[in-house]
C-alpha cells in the first residue's frame, strides 16, 4: 500500500531522514520506534506532504505521490493524525467530527462513520456538545483519532498516540487502534512507547538519527536483545 524509497528529507541544511526505505502492506499495523529526534514525525510529515523530500520517491497503492499537495494526499485515502493531537479547541467535539468530514459529500455516510466514531469512544458521545479545549488529554486523543476517521482513510497514520497520557488511558488507545485495523484499515504507528507499538504491530522498523537500523516481524524486535535494552527496558 505504501512504499519510500531512498528517501531524504532536510530542514534547511540539517539532514532530517537519511535514505529511508520501508513498505506498509494493505491489512497491516506497522511501527516506526525511536528515541526522541530519530525522524518518527519527519517521516509521517513527509508521506502528508507537508514537508517535501528532497530526493527519494514514495508511492502509494502504486501511484508515486513524491512531493504531491497535502490536500491531494489526503483525497487519496491517506489521514494522519498529528503529535500533540491539534484539535480545534474552540469547536465542540461534534464539530471537530465534521472537519475531519470535510472533504466529503455524502451526508449518508457521514453520518454512519459518526456513530462509529461514537461507538469506538463513548466518552466523546457524551461530550459532543463540549468544546474541544475543555476536554482532558485522553479525550483530545480520541477525539484526534475519531476526527481522522471521518476521512475514511485508507491508510491512518498515527503520531505518538500515548503521549502524556495515564497508563490506562494508553491501553484504551491501543485497544481501539487494534479495533479500527481489524475493520480493515492500515495503520502506520510512529510510537515511544515501543512495548505497546510493538504488541499491536504486525512489523516494525526502528530509526535512529534519520536512519533504518533494524527492521522486521513485531515479535522478532521484542526478542532481540538490543531492542529489549534500548527500548523496552530490559536488560
Amino acid at each position: 500500500m505504501l512504499r519510500l524509497e531512498d528517501v531524504h528529507t532536510y530542514y534547511g541544511n540539517i539532514h532530517a531522514i537519511k535514505g529511508l526505505s520501508l513498505r506498509v502492506d494493505q491489512g497491516e499495523i506497522v511501527t516506526l520506534i525511536g528515541s526522541n529526534g530519530a525522524g518518527k514525525s519527519t517521516t509521517l510529515m513527509t508521506i502528508s506532504g507537508i514537508i517535501r523530500p528532497r530526493t527519494g520517491k514514495i508511492f502509494f497503492q502504486e501511484e508515486e505521490i513524491t512531493g504531491a499537495l497535502t490536500d491531494r494526499i489526503v483525497k487519496l485515502g491517506i489521514t494522519q493524525v498529528p503529535e500533540g493531537r491539534m484539535i480545534f479547541p474552540r469547536l465542540t467535539v461534534y464539530e471537530n467530527l465534521l472537519m475531519g468530514a470535510y472533504l466529503r459529500k455524502d451526508r449518508k455516510g457521514i453520518k454512519m462513520d459518526e456513530e462509529h466514531a461514537f461507538e469506538l469512544f463513548p466518552i466523546l458521545k457524551e461530550r459532543r456538545k463540549q468544546a474541544g479545549g475543555t476536554l482532558s488529554g485522553g479525550e483530545q486523543q480520541m477525539l484526534a483519532i475519531a476526527r481522522a476517521l471521518m476521512a475514511r482513510p485508507r491508510l491512518l497514520l498515527l503520531d505518538e498516540p500515548s503521549l502524556g497520557l495515564a497508563p490506562i488511558v494508553v491501553e484504551n488507545i491501543f485497544e481501539v487502534i487494534s479495533q479500527i485495523n481489524s475493520g480493515g484499515t492500515t495503520i502506520l504507528l510512529v510510537e515511544q512507547n515501543a512495548q505497546m507499538a510493538l504488541q499491536v504491530a504486525h512489523k516494525g522498523y526502528v530509526l535512529e538519527t534519520g536512519r533504518i537500523i533494524m527492521q522486521g516481524p513485531s515479535r522478532e524486535l521484542m526478542e532481540n536483545p538490543k531492542i529489549q535494552s534500548a527500548y523496552l527496558g530490559i536488560d
